[in-house]
């Protein structure tokens, strides 16, 4: 199976105008399982720079199953910095 950062991703191209808007926090690149979403249809795969409300609403859209978030990254003045989860520390 091909990387998604590999394939042509619908939605915002890695150097779209939303991408250096000043309101721009988050780049998440997901995708679509449910039909009737605003987001496409199944299997379309998006890239989206959003907002901190329209990444709320991506999370929510995720916990309804409408999408699957597949890599998601903060993007601070334009630049992308990946998002790494803090690791879960296992009890001895």
């Amino acid at each position: 199976m091909r990387d998604i950062s590999a394939r042509e991703l619908k939605g915002h191209n890695i150097l779209a105008v939303e991408r250096f808007q000043d309101s721009t926090r988050w780049m998440v690149e997901f995708a679509v399982r449910k039909p009737r979403t605003p987001y496409g249809s199944p299997g379309d795969e998006v890239r989206l720079f959003l907002t901190e409300e329209g990444y709320r609403q991506a999370l929510d859209a995720q916990r309804s199953q409408q999408i699957k978030i597949k890599r998601h990254a903060h993007v601070v003045e334009g630049h992308i910095i990946d998002f790494k989860p803090k690791k879960k520390r296992r009890r001895p």
